[in-house]
């Protein structure tokens, strides 16, 4: 039997002989295997973390079932996706709970977080190391433009020919943008023996797959979690890093910053820009950079013609 509001209620005869009716909550009888599994799909495919915090406050069970491993270490990038405004000691512990349970994507985030925001280095870079051991691209492609850069470290720490191993893995993994930056590897030699035809072969293909990617319908360009969070952070500490005289990669949809003075390329034409990549720079020029490059002298003379105004 069903109330208006669809509550059931199962009436035994002796009960039904006395007036008397037992409220069943049909949810409960479900094992909890079965639950936990709808909550890992539920997982996997949600849209933001209050998709997951929702569910713990709906009651004790769900409170108890939604925290178990199985669900945490398939939960989705979009789940993960913590503003940079709202970074506290609770988002922190939010993430770490994700890392416990060997989510990939929440030792990324949380690894890109500590290393770049925080300046945490040698935890940034073993969460990220974590990911990158199971196989995340984005991982795999960020310690590899550490070791091309030195992050972390001096001049003298860059490891070429690890940056490149660590892009053909990153490649091999999916990463675009490893792909592009083996191209230009390849085509300047470096950290590996200079083959131009090569690298142009591997820009025809990152350039077909990318035209594949731009294909598909309702396809739109993505900015992974911790990219987001690291382009908000830095957007509200740009002073403080200018007074450091440090310097953010001019690629909008970037995020990272110097660690050091001098450790980014600047656009060998204007110098005005700053790359943290040659993957970065190819993909700021072709969008934005190469209507607004120009020489240094041509560029002081339009200021000097234009006046102060």
């Amino acid at each position: 039997m069903k109330t208006r509001r669809g509550v059931c209620y199962s009436v035994a005869p002796e009960e039904l002989r006395r007036g008397k009716r037992r409220k069943v909550d049909q949810f409960e009888a479900l094992p909890d295997d079965l639950v936990v599994s709808i909550f890992a799909k539920l997982s996997a495919s949600a849209d933001s973390p209050s998709d997951l915090i929702s569910l713990l406050l709906v009651c004790k069970r769900f409170n108890g079932l939604v925290i178990d491993p199985s669900v945490l270490s398939v939960a989705s990038e979009k789940c993960l996706r913590i503003r940079a405004k709202e970074w506290c000691e609770p988002a922190r512990r939010f993430l770490r709970r994700f890392v416990d349970a060997g989510n990939v994507e929440a030792c990324y985030i949380l690894g890109m977080i500590k290393f770049y925001a925080l300046g945490n280095r040698p935890i940034g870079a073993a969460l990220m190391a974590r990911a990158a051991m199971r196989r995340h691209a984005a991982a795999l492609y960020s310690l590899a433009v550490i070791q091309f850069n030195g992050s972390g470290g001096s001049r003298h720490d860059r490891d070429l020919r690890a940056g490149f191993a660590l892009c053909c893995r990153a490649a091999a993994c999916g990463s675009l943008d490893a792909l592009r930056e083996l191209a230009y590897c390849l085509q300047d030699g470096y950290g590996v023996k200079r083959s131009i035809v090569s690298g142009r072969r591997l820009l025809i293909v990152a350039a077909s797959l990318e035209l594949e990617y731009h294909l598909v319908p309702a396809a739109e360009e993505h900015v992974h979690a911790a990219n987001q969070f690291l382009c908000e952070w830095f957007f509200t500490q740009r002073n403080t890093l200018e007074e450091k005289g440090l310097r953010l990669c001019s690629h909008e949809q970037c995020g990272r910053a110097e660690t050091r003075l001098h450790e980014f390329r600047r656009c060998s034409v204007c110098g005005l820009v700053n790359y943290c990549s040659r993957s970065c720079q190819a993909l700021h020029w072709r969008k934005v950079h190469k209507t607004e490059c120009m020489p240094v002298e041509q560029y002081l003379d339009n200021a000097a013609f234009a006046g102060p105004g």
